[in-house]
């Protein structure tokens, strides 16, 4: 929002009017002496050229323009952004996203699986902004790949580098969330909270997801499940990061909500089937809400002042007219 520090500055455009209603009055016009060259029964000289005039009007509305921008310098204006200090911790919210094959499925909104996961992530994060985000991703294996933070670019740079494939086949739903659980685990946030998004039921990984139930519920960490795809034959097109074959064809869908719902409920947490976009937009909303706690934050100022581009422009707009004046209509100032 741009906004002037020195505002009374206007006061002097009341100075254009002025001077306008001082020539009217002939009180303040340029002193001129008629001078008639003539010849004997000739006509009298005139300045009739249409193209001089214009530029006359020119150089005249540059000057006006060079009081007005030096005005505006002179009132000091700012591009002023507003950002929120927190003060205080929020919560600390690790995501554990499901990458294998499978979320490559096209069966919600009008992308991938994991497509709306993340558009559904971006939703929620963008309006949660004291809350430190994590990121973990699953497949065959598990690798932790953000740790909570409260810089958005750097989650949503990471987020969107994510892609399906990139940890092989399988989903290791244990050796996931025990990575998430080991990373939170000594958080200092009075609130901290793992939200699984996964299509699948656990089939790779040593560690078995009620294990890593249990280790979330006994560190005081809130664990929300989201299930989601539809069950029947559904496209599914991805290319494999590694060996760059693409696959593409049906895919039958038919993962077992209820193991998901039971792993939640050992941990004491909250599962959500989700089957469109919008109903994964509004789990999230809801965990969020769920996750949400009073912070204490200060408003900084972020100014960029403009004066300098008003007052380049005003000085142009001075040497235009000098220009005109002196060189195309030859006056002398």
């Amino acid at each position: 929002m741009i906004e002037f520090e020195n505002p009374f500055s206007f006061f002097l455009l009341a100075l254009i009017p002025v001077l306008f209603f001082l020539r009217y009055l002939k009180l303040f016009t340029k002193i001129s002496f008629p001078l008639i060259l003539s010849d004997w029964n000739g006509e009298n000289f005139k300045w009739d050229s249409k193209a001089r005039k214009f530029f006359s009007f020119i150089a005249t509305l540059s000057v006006f323009s060079a009081y007005v921008l030096t005005v505006i310098a002179l009132a000091n204006p700012v591009l002023r952004k507003q950002e929120k200090i927190f003060t205080s911790r929020g919560s600390d919210i690790i995501f554990v996203i499901d990458v294998s094959p499978s979320m490559a499925a096209r069966d919600i909104g009008d992308g991938s699986r994991l497509d709306a996961a993340r558009d559904a992530i971006y939703t929620v994060a963008s309006s949660n902004e004291g809350d430190s985000l994590g990121l973990v991703e699953l497949a065959g294996e598990a690798a932790y790949i953000v740790p909570p933070t409260m810089d958005r670019k750097v989650f949503y740079d990471k987020l969107q580098s994510i892609v399906v494939g990139e940890l092989g086949d399988g989903t290791a739903i244990g050796t996931g969330l025990s990575c998430a659980v080991y990373h939170l685990e000594h958080s200092t946030s009075s609130q901290k909270s793992i939200i699984l998004i996964t299509d699948g039921e656990n089939n790779a990984g040593q560690i078995h997801p009620f294990t890593a139930a249990h280790m979330a519920l006994a560190n005081n960490i809130k664990l929300y499940v989201l299930g989601v795809g539809t069950k029947g034959e559904v496209p599914l097109e991805y290319t494999d990061p590694k060996t760059g074959k693409v696959y593409a064809g049906k895919f039958y869908s038919n993962y077992e909500s209820s193991a998901l719902a039971e792993i939640a409920s050992e941990a004491k947490g909250k599962f959500y089937e989700v089957e469109t976009l919008q109903s994964l937009t509004q789990a999230l909303v809801s965990v969020s809400k769920k996750e949400n706690t009073a912070q204490t934050y200060s408003i900084k100022n972020n100014d960029t002042p403009y004066y300098q581009k008003f007052l380049f422009a005003a000085i142009l707009l001075i040497a235009l007219a000098w220009i005109i004046r002196r060189i195309f209509l030859q006056e002398i100032i």
